[in-house]
């Protein structure tokens, strides 16, 4: 599919498609800590609308933990991947868990407690199966952290990676990604058969990208960050294109 340079997504037609969503920086605006994101009140109107309008056939794929895409999002419960797919809801309700072994990072959990000690300018998001340290607060702190991290995952390979995102450079299992938990939603009702479009912002949305165009899908990039065929500017411009393909109207979200 031939596409112009950074062109604006359409408004595609909820009966064909199935939607992909990461969160962070794609539907809400990135915050100084993971806890402090604001979720607009719009947002959970497109989100049900959307489930209605595309028959089940849409889930949020995420770095956080399930739980926490749930507490986010309460009272909704779409089916959902969490922790870079090493945990996933699927369209029935089933929660599927990857086997992990949170013992093995127990000595990096230490390490990296003891390295944030005392800094309020970095942050220790301690996932149990993954550990993530955010540098948003301290954005000339990134090759320290990239080196920690680098040395306290070594002794974890081939099971474990470091992984690097906006702001944040995390330990966590190896074998999961976004593409995996596409492609085991591809293979599943109500996503079966239809075009995959994933939405995201960062580079650990590139294993979603690469996902949805095996199935003749489409990537859409939130921000300058990455690069995808189609492209939306922010956040809530995120949130007005997919009210508009819930059918919510061009201006809601906005």
């Amino acid at each position: 599919m031939s596409v112009p340079h950074r062109p604006g997504p359409a408004v595609l037609p909820a009966s064909q498609i199935c939607l992909f969503l990461d969160f962070d920086g794609t539907l809400v605006e990135f915050a100084p800590a993971p806890d402090g994101v604001h979720v607009e009140p719009e947002l959970f109107a497109t989100l049900r609308a959307l489930h209605v309008a595309l028959h089940g056939a849409i889930a949020l794929v995420s770095g956080r933990p399930l739980a926490d895409i749930d507490e986010r999002l309460k009272p909704l419960r779409l089916p959902s991947a969490g922790l870079h797919g090493l945990e996933r809801r699927d369209a029935a309700g089933r929660v599927h868990r990857a086997p992990t072994s949170d013992h093995a990072l127990e000595p990096a959990r230490l390490a990296l407690r003891e390295f944030v000690a005392g800094r309020s300018d970095l942050r220790l998001e301690d996932k149990g199966a993954a550990l993530a340290v955010h540098y948003r607060g301290a954005p000339g702190a990134r090759a320290l952290v990239q080196s920690v991290l680098a040395r306290l995952s070594a002794p974890l390979s081939p099971g474990f990676e470091v992984l690097e995102g906006d702001m944040v450079v995390e330990i966590k299992p190896a074998r999961y990604d976004k593409a995996s938990a596409v492609e085991e939603f591809m293979g599943e009702a109500p996503f079966m058969g239809r075009v995959p479009v994933f939405v995201g912002d960062d580079i650990t949305d590139y294993d979603g990208f690469s996902a949805v165009r095996r199935f003749d899908g489409l990537s859409v990039a939130v921000g300058d960050r990455v690069s995808a065929q189609w492209y939306l500017p922010d956040p809530r411009a995120a949130r007005a294109w997919l009210a508009q393909i819930a059918g919510l109207g061009s201006g809601h979200g906005r």
